[in-house]
């Protein structure tokens, strides 16, 4: 890990963005963590659009992590922002466009090209992140994950066992392979739904919710679109985490 860049935000959280290898992502730590008293940490799972896009909406959640003392990361996805471009994956978004645009099904086929190979990248590159990050002095355990891709989230909470609680949004298109590992998770999980989210398919977020192997399991739907999320439910989210993590 290679820090390139820092600046104190105005309410005294220290961020810093940083390559892990040819991996851009962004660190934000809260003015209480320290090397004897260091933060837990969340992982903010961003969605597929660049953090430069998205940069607003993931240092909004990280100042409220920060307000109940937790340290955040991001990283950039496989293929986004200003990494290389995935070519078999630009095609399987290119055929789900055309089958949304003519009322067409989206068929397994185009959601297993478009997530699997994101999930198969994404996840050995936020464990890698995740062992750089543990080891700086000013960050410890435990580790929460909240964000998207869903897919993303669940591999995660699946095979990576530092992550105590997870925080997963609905809303992306669900292979059939990750309704399997589902089952398999055990650690406890709070899901954002939005009940009217554009181009997503509802009764899927509730199969997959329905799926989940966890005892402890939460569902916390809204209404409204994609981008609608009311700022309650991310409050409700925080409670979560601060629950399970501290």
């Amino acid at each position: 890990m290679h820090f390139t860049s820092e600046q104190h935000l105005d309410d005294g959280i220290l961020e810093r963005a940083f390559t892990l290898g040819e991996i851009p992502g962004i660190l934000w730590t809260p003015v209480s963590a320290s090397t004897s008293a260091p933060a837990p940490l969340i992982l903010l799972g961003p969605p597929p659009l660049g953090l430069r896009k998205t940069y607003p909406r993931l240092a909004a959640r990280a100042r409220h992590a920060a307000a109940d003392g937790f340290a955040t990361a991001t990283i950039e996805l496989p293929g986004s922002g200003d990494r290389p471009r995935e070519p078999a994956a630009e095609q399987a978004l290119a055929d789900l466009r055309r089958a949304m645009e003519t009322g067409e099904p989206v068929t397994d086929e185009i959601i297993d090209a478009l997530i699997l190979p994101l999930v198969d990248k994404a996840v050995p590159e936020w464990q890698a992140a995740l062992d750089a990050l543990l080891s700086l002095p000013e960050i410890g355990g435990p580790v929460g994950y909240s964000g998207g891709v869903i897919s993303i989230g669940v591999r995660l909470a699946v095979v990576e066992p530092r992550i105590s609680a997870a925080v997963l949004f609905a809303g992306s298109f669900v292979p059939r392979a990750t309704f399997e590992e589902a089952r398999q998770v055990t650690i406890p999980l709070h899901v954002l739904l939005q009940w009217d989210d554009e181009g997503n398919d509802r009764q899927a977020a509730l199969d997959l919710f329905d799926a989940f192997g966890t005892k402890e399991k939460t569902l916390h739907a809204n209404m409204g679109g994609h981008t609608g999320v009311p700022q309650s439910a991310g409050d409700e989210a925080g409670r979560f985490l601060a629950r399970h993590l501290k």
